[in-house]
């Protein structure tokens, strides 16, 4: 969303909206119960100025937007005010007036991620949409009986299914609270912090410049939740770094989109994405964490190789020495992002504290941060522009993965009233023959297609949602198919013909974004073969359960795809080539054997 040039009144308007927009969303983990067709609805009514109002980009937008914002508030602020009568419902809408309190949030909850994303995902809003409504009247077994519209409208809008759903639920009470927590980080001096450390553990080594934007990526990216933020963001110092030390430029873009793409694959927090998996799976944050950091470090540790078999190729210099920060700067400025990411780890593990309830308390460690930097100077425009930053930024944030979220439940909910998930899981059984690597194919095209301009999460939720039940079906354990459909979410990243990071950053560096997505293809060719490698070696998973066995397989996974990488990059000539690729490609799928 692109931010107009408000007035001064405006603009404090906007700061002390997205302050008591902030303050709701802590108050509801410190407060207790909450009923969910009132916290639900009043986070959808905080979002829609944002989107429709802020977010405006002509007089056109700003106009309609106010008045689907006036709309839409009004709608969901009725919802919150009669949440007992309408819970004596059972999702059956009475009256003309409800219908059209339905119909105007079912039209700004689309709206709102079109201006938010774009088409597509909207379109498939859409599409579901008139499904439901018309789908009686296709023959054969994708047909359904039909829907009485008060009932289909209202379990969609007055009940806790559709748009009120459990996804919401994740969107209000986890994301937005990592979202804030995300925002006050980067607010302060935890942004600097984690170049310095990246500089201080990886600039000396050969092709230092890339390793650090690898590392920096990563560390940005588990907390940024979007592979083009963390581009924008971290790339705006990496890749002039990268240029001013002759890097080709194709190279130095597609380390960054790729190093970008795998921060939401990186534990902690995985782009709160691991919080998403929790609500979905049942299976509680530690469960997720042990099995996401494995192959997390492979994706890591791959794009590391891939740098070094770029070297054999290129002078790839490391960072000049006069730019190494100092280790008086690496520790001060470290200590803003391990203050927070201390008292988040101790109150989720040490106190046992709920995810959301341990992530607030991080947050206000993070302002009390914003009030110093480096040289513990008290500078008080600083603060108050610290301050700004983070109540805006988490406000805009929040605003478009919550919408996004909202657009995605509109369609969960349809698949779930219609049947249409479970045809769609039979259909995915029959097209692969009851096998599952064919089953496995097709989900992984599907993720592509559908992460094409939809951000991780939402294509990770609409594909688990209609491929998951088949993949668990045909054997695969529940956590194991959703980190297969997660990962494989992220493909559209660096991916032609729609690849958002790649897109980013050859923009930011001036080059042509074709050859940067070839060579982020190969530099980032584990995110294609690590999610196939956790269904032929299980084992990666079970760091927790059976240390052993995942170590071994780690080891097996990182010496194949360090093969895999030398014979894509290093290798000149067609056999070596192939012949790398093929023996790193029996090395990784091994585990078939066993």
């Amino acid at each position: 969303m692109t931010e107009v040039s408000w007035p001064k009144p405006i603009k404090l308007f906007w700061l002390f909206l997205a302050l008591v927009m902030v303050a709701f969303h802590l108050g509801l983990i410190f407060s207790g119960l909450v009923p969910n067709l009132v916290s639900r609805p009043l986070h959808l009514a905080f979002v829609l100025p944002w989107v429709f109002v802020y977010g405006a980009k002509s007089g056109f937008e700003l106009m309609s937007g106010s008045i689907l914002a006036l709309l839409g508030v009004a709608a969901s602020i009725w919802i919150a005010l009669n949440h007992n009568m309408l819970g004596d419902q059972y999702g059956f809408l009475e009256g003309d007036f409800q219908i059209g309190v339905a119909l105007v949030l079912l039209i700004c909850v689309i709206e709102a991620a079109r201006r938010a994303i774009g088409w597509p995902l909207p379109m498939v809003a859409v599409v579901a949409l008139l499904y439901a409504l018309f789908g009686q009247h296709i023959p054969g077994e994708f047909g359904h009986s039909g829907t009485p519209l008060q009932s289909f409208l209202g379990t969609l809008t007055i009940a806790e299914g559709g748009i009120w759903g459990s996804l919401t639920a994740v969107s209000v009470g986890v994301v937005s609270i990592f979202v804030i927590f995300g925002a006050v980080l980067n607010a302060g001096e935890a942004g600097q912090g984690f170049m310095n450390v990246a500089t201080a553990a990886a600039g000396r080594l050969k092709g230092g410049a890339a390793k650090v934007s690898v590392i920096s990526s990563a560390l940005f990216g588990s907390i940024s939740g979007s592979a083009s933020a963390n581009v924008a963001s971290t790339g705006a110092i990496t890749l002039p770094a990268m240029t001013k030390l002759g890097y080709p430029k194709r190279l130095a873009a597609a380390v960054e989109a790729v190093a970008s793409s795998g921060g939401q694959i990186m534990p902690p927090l995985m782009g709160a994405g691991a919080f998403v998996m929790v609500e979905l799976t049942g299976v509680p944050y530690t469960g997720i964490m042990s099995a996401a950091i494995l192959p997390a470090v492979l994706f890591f540790f791959a794009v590391w190789m891939g740098i070094n078999a770029y070297a054999r190729r290129f002078e790839l210099r490391a960072v000049d020495k006069s730019e190494h920060p100092s280790s008086r700067d690496v520790l001060i400025t470290s200590a803003f992002f391990l203050i927070p990411f201390t008292v988040l780890l101790w109150g989720m593990f040490g106190a046992g504290f709920s995810p959301q309830y341990a992530a607030c308390m991080a947050i206000l460690a993070g302002a009390v941060l914003l009030l110093f930097n480096r040289s513990a100077k008290f500078d008080l425009a600083l603060i108050n522009e610290r301050f700004s930053s983070a109540l805006l930024n988490s406000a805009r944030q929040v605003s478009m993965i919550a919408s996004i979220i909202f657009c995605a439940s509109i369609i969960i909910g349809v698949l779930s009233i219609t049947g249409l998930g479970v045809k769609i899981t039979s259909l995915i059984l029959a097209g692969s023959g009851g096998m599952l690597w064919p089953s496995l194919f097709l989900t992984a095209l599907a993720c592509l297609i559908l992460g094409m301009e939809v951000p991780t999460t939402a294509a990770y939720v609409i594909c688990v949602s209609v491929a998951g039940p088949a993949l668990i079906q045909q054997g695969l354990a529940p956590l194991q198919a959703h980190l297969f459909v997660f990962w494989f979410a992220l493909l559209s990243t660096i991916t032609p013909p729609v690849c958002g990071a790649v897109f980013i950053a050859a923009g930011m560096i001036e080059e042509n974004w074709i050859k940067v997505a070839l060579t982020a293809m190969a530099l980032g060719v584990g995110l294609y073969v690590i999610p196939l490698g956790m269904i032929a070696n299980p084992e990666l998973l079970q760091l927790m359960d059976n240390p052993a066995n995942a170590l071994f397989g780690f080891v097996r996974v990182a010496i194949g795809l360090s093969l895999l990488s030398y014979g894509l990059i290093a290798a000149r000539s067609l056999l070596p080539k192939l012949g790398l690729s093929a023996l790193g490609l029996g090395i990784v799928f091994s585990g078939l054997a066993f």
